[in-house]
């Protein structure tokens, strides 16, 4: 039977996505490149930061004429708060104002690593939760906090890859697998993703999905970054599904040579 990612979508918050890459909409050089990295990406799930959307005047130019919302499903999120206070209401701010009842929470600890903190990470999560919110919190790469935010209610755990904007992809591959091997809920790398293959390691250590911006925006043609990275999403989840062959310290010849005459 010959496997297809068809029928293998991504079911997150109750929600049904072909899809596995999630992508933002900041850094981009303009509105009209990121429209088109947008539709090259095949991502049905957009991030947009609430503060950066223009929401008291919608006769302004914004970043939301350049998105489809007939294509893309919109995930507000809470880029540039520094407490779980400031995270909270700009969260409410985006669901007032009819963007989305999903929030990509992010409550930043450090404003030069971009680290989250990870205890008014969790406060936030706690209080978006009890109000009804789809939370998706941006965490540490720590099996602890990944496990005290899903039983606190988050609907996945994103933790990053490497520091937001850095591009050196995946660093703690190990800790990723101890969060996979604990997680009942989808696991979704989150930042320092900088090239096509660092989206398919994530993948292939069996993430339900990627999220990146830099990692498109920032490329010299962001069109064609973002269908690679589409790509290899898709090649990191086939090989996942199908299953690596075992790793051996030495060779192992590709043809047997049993039942081989040595004359």
């Amino acid at each position: 039977m010959t496997y297809s990612l068809a029928d293998d979508p991504l079911v997150l918050g109750g929600r049904t996505f072909r899809s596995r890459l999630i992508v933002g909409t900041g850094k981009y050089s303009s509105f009209a490149i990121m429209r088109e990295a947008l539709a090259s990406s095949g991502s049905e799930i957009v991030t947009v930061a609430v503060r950066r959307v223009n929401l008291t005047d919608r006769s302004r130019e914004s970043l939301l004429d350049y998105i489809d919302t007939n294509r893309f499903m919109l995930l507000p999120n809470t880029a540039g708060c520094y407490t779980a206070e400031e995270a909270v209401r700009a969260a409410d701010l985006g669901r007032e104002a009819g963007l989305s009842n999903w929030v990509k929470l992010e409550v930043i600890g450090d404003e030069k690593t971009l680290f989250p903190d990870t205890e008014a990470l969790l406060a936030a999560t706690k209080v978006l939760v009890k109000d009804g919110f789809v939370v998706l919190p941006y965490t540490n790469d720590d099996p602890i906090m990944a496990r005290k935010l899903e039983d606190a209610g988050a609907a996945a755990v994103m933790p990053l890859g490497a520091p937001i904007g850095s591009g050196m992809g995946i660093q703690n591959p190990a800790n990723l697998r101890i969060i996979l091997e604990s997680a009942s809920v989808p696991v979704i790398v989150d930042a320092g993703v900088g090239t096509a293959s660092d989206a398919a390691v994530a993948m292939e250590l069996g993430c339900d999905a990627v999220l990146m911006n830099t990692g498109i925006a920032g490329a010299s043609d962001p069109v064609a970054m973002a269908e690679a990275m589409k790509k290899a999403v898709e090649a990191g989840r086939l090989a996942f599904k199908a299953g690596r062959m075992a790793k051996r310290l030495y060779a192992s010849a590709s043809s047997p040579s049993e039942g081989v005459s040595r004359k």
